[in-house]
């Protein structure tokens, strides 16, 4: 397995779809990265040489991926949560913070159902 970023990125795979494995980069961004870094989307990790690996290390390293890109979303959530911004009050009560409705779906959010019966007297 090739180490970039942290990740171990699979080997069998083709470089394009290995580095969508690592967190902050999709397959429009591993495109871009791989055009920059000078290789071909279509071989294999296993098929890289140390030489095109650590270009496609250096120019990952100038993203923010991984560690620092989870960090700082978490923070921006932090952040919101104490200014008790809409989004922020949203986000401490575990609901929806986009805007969906939630009568009838958002039980992802929302969790499990806590209702009791009634009990007749």
């Amino acid at each position: 397995m090739a180490r970039i970023a942290g990740v171990d990125v699979p080997r069998d795979k083709r470089v394009v779809i290995s580095l969508t494995y690592i967190f902050g980069i999709g397959n429009t961004r591993a495109q871009q990265i791989l055009a920059e870094a000078g290789v071909s989307e279509q071989t294999r990790v296993k098929d890289l040489t140390e030489e095109e690996l650590n270009k496609i290390r250096e120019v990952v390293d100038s993203y923010k991926v991984e560690g620092d890109l989870r960090r700082e979303q978490n923070l921006n959530v932090k952040r919101l949560m104490e200014i008790a911004s809409y989004r922020g009050i949203r986000h401490r009560r575990g609901l929806p913070v986009r805007g969906q409705h939630t009568k009838n779906n958002a039980r992802t959010r929302k969790g499990p159902i806590k209702t009791v019966a009634n009990k007749r007297k």
